[in-house]
């Protein structure tokens, strides 16, 4: 190890013991009662020293006010280099910044905001906007050429057999073709775009939440379900129930509520069994017995004393 070297990690004496000035600079640069005791001191090079001091400011918990003195070579005179405020190692630090086009969630959007898409976004693909012609041997290009001719010869034959005054319009163009059925957009969603937003929906309003589990039938059977075009057709749909907590969102066929249109009707409250020992009722009790009733009584036990004195052996 060189001198130089030690000499660099060795405070400067007259440096190290300008605590007084190092305090009076962050005073200046501070609030007024922000500055606090004097933390430590760390030798930045050759007659440069640092003094740290503790930060009361609020919001700053754990940072430090940092002042850079130093000195000439062979001068008494320390002078001040910096002052600034510094984190501590157990300083309270605001999260890593994050771009916000990582930051945005869905539902984030307000009324006036924009969202502007990559160019190279993966969710989407290029369109047809009837801007670019195809490349000349391209099978588009062959395509295109081949559907114009067919549509052209379609509209000579319809002209022969209309009046003489009708007009020709652009319907057999291939730009007019693709704007009637709704595919002149610059850009489309693409495979990766389609599968995710898929993925989306179904963890959203799919057969493995637990209102689906819970409910009585799934959305393929319900009446309020309105079936999606295309390829989607095959695993969602709309619901159409106001009630539902799916009401105007994209749910999967796999997906059920309380409110599916064929969910059996509620069963009325069951009643309660009549109890066993009436307290509430009045039992009848005869004080006068009815005379016939009384004799055919008597017979009866006259009788069955008979068949008692007969078991018994007597006579």
């Amino acid at each position: 190890m060189s001198a130089a070297t030690t000499r660099s990690r060795t405070p400067d004496r007259l440096c190290a013991e300008a605590v007084d000035l190092a305090r009076e600079a962050a005073e200046e640069a501070a609030a007024p009662g922000v500055v606090g005791e004097h933390v430590s001191l760390v030798s930045e090079g050759d007659r440069v020293v640092t003094h740290f001091f503790e930060s009361k400011e609020l919001g700053y918990r754990g940072w430090r006010w940092a002042v850079t003195v130093a000195r000439a070579s062979r001068a008494k005179l320390v002078t001040v280099d910096e002052t600034v405020l510094l984190p501590g190692p157990d300083a309270l630090l605001a999260p890593e910044w994050v771009p916000w086009s990582e930051r945005l969630r869905p539902g984030d959007m307000g009324p006036g905001d924009l969202l502007p898409t990559e160019a190279e976004d993966l969710r989407l693909e290029p369109g047809f906007t009837g801007e670019d012609a195809p490349p000349p041997n391209s099978i588009i290009a062959e395509t295109s050429h081949d559907l114009v001719e067919r549509v052209d010869a379609e509209d000579a034959e319809l002209v022969d057999r209309a009046p003489a005054d009708t007009v020709l319009n652009a319907r057999g163009e291939l730009a007019a073709i693709a704007e009637e059925l709704g595919m002149r957009r610059a850009r489309v969603l693409s495979r990766y775009g389609l599968h995710i937003a898929a993925d989306r929906w179904d963890e959203s309003f799919g057969p493995k939440t637990p209102m689906a589990q819970a409910a009585p039938a799934a959305c393929v059977t319900c009446g309020f379900l309105v079936p999606l075009a295309g390829s989607l057709r095959q695993a969602f749909g709309v619901c159409a129930n106001e009630f539902s907590p799916a009401d105007g969102r994209v749910v999967s066929l796999g997906y059920g509520c309380g409110g599916h249109s064929e969910a059996a009707v509620m069963p009325k409250p069951p009643q309660p069994a009549p109890p066993v020992f009436d307290s509430m009722g009045t039992d009848e009790f005869r004080l006068h017995p009815d005379r016939e009733a009384a004799s055919v009584s008597s017979a009866t036990q006259g009788a069955e004393g008979e068949d008692e004195d007969e078991d018994l052996g007597h006579s």
